[in-house]
């Protein structure tokens, strides 16, 4: 599943506490479910930078496993993923997929400039 897919699933579908109220036009004919409005994958734009504050925690393994994945293909040597400064339960999930993904070569914190802690710079193997 690419990374548009995957992220259409997990903000497309999203139900339960903190979901938004599906709201339906009264004129609207179209058969759209409110609780799925994208039942299609959403393209996105891979770049060397990606920014996981909107990703639920629970599927930021998975989504970071499928990024890195993108990423290397699009050829890139290198990439910043920011997870935030927080209490680090985010920089040690990302660092866990990157430790187990056999394509990278190495992984540190990013300047101060481009986030600290706050975000971790991958080196992949071409």
């Amino acid at each position: 599943m690419g990374l548009g897919a995957l992220l259409a699933r997990l903000f497309g579908g999203r139900q339960g506490k903190g979901a938004p109220t599906p709201r339906v036009a009264e004129d609207d004919d179209d058969d759209v479910d409110p609780f799925d409005p994208f039942p299609e994958p959403v393209r996105l734009e891979i770049k060397d930078v990606f920014d996981l504050h909107s990703i639920p925690p629970r599927e930021v393994r998975a989504v970071v496993a499928e990024y890195l994945r993108e990423a290397r293909l699009k050829g890139f040597r290198s990439v910043r993923i920011i997870h935030g400064k927080g209490v680090g339960v985010q920089r040690e999930a990302v660092r866990e997929v990157l430790a187990l993904t056999p394509f990278v070569e190495s992984f540190t914190d990013a300047p101060p400039e481009a986030g600290g802690w706050g975000a971790t710079i991958a080196r992949l193997k071409q």
